[in-house]
């Protein structure tokens, strides 16, 4: 049951967001998980800086029920980050991702 949340102060286009659902659903099995179980949003355009500018940048906030290994997140962060760089044109150096492991996750009223 992972979740991705991305922000950048980039716009997305609609083949561009098409191309990170994509992207971002394949990557996903990096940490065991499957894009059957994926939730994406994406929210272009926001007023960030980083590093002391307003440069393209961007975060992809992760948050998963359980627990995956340090491996599999190096792993997911390079693809994640690659991913951004190349579809969205903002430099690897300004993207973070962030991970949270959930220990209770609901779905149609009921917890995991």
């Amino acid at each position: 049951m992972p979740f991705i949340s991305t922000k950048t102060n980039v716009s997305i286009s609609k083949e561009q967001e098409k191309v990170l659902k994509t992207e971002f659903g394949k990557a996903i099995s990096l940490i065991g998980k499957s894009e059957a179980w994926l939730m994406l949003s994406f929210d272009d355009n926001c007023k960030m800086y980083f590093k002391g500018s307003d440069e393209p940048c961007a975060i992809a906030e992760v948050k998963l029920y359980g627990r995956a290994s340090s491996s599999a997140y190096d792993a997911l962060t390079a693809s994640l980050t690659k991913i951004l760089a190349n579809t969205l044109s903002v430099s690897p150096g300004r993207i973070y991702v962030k991970y949270e492991e959930v220990q209770y996750w609901g779905l149609a009223g009921s917890n995991f």
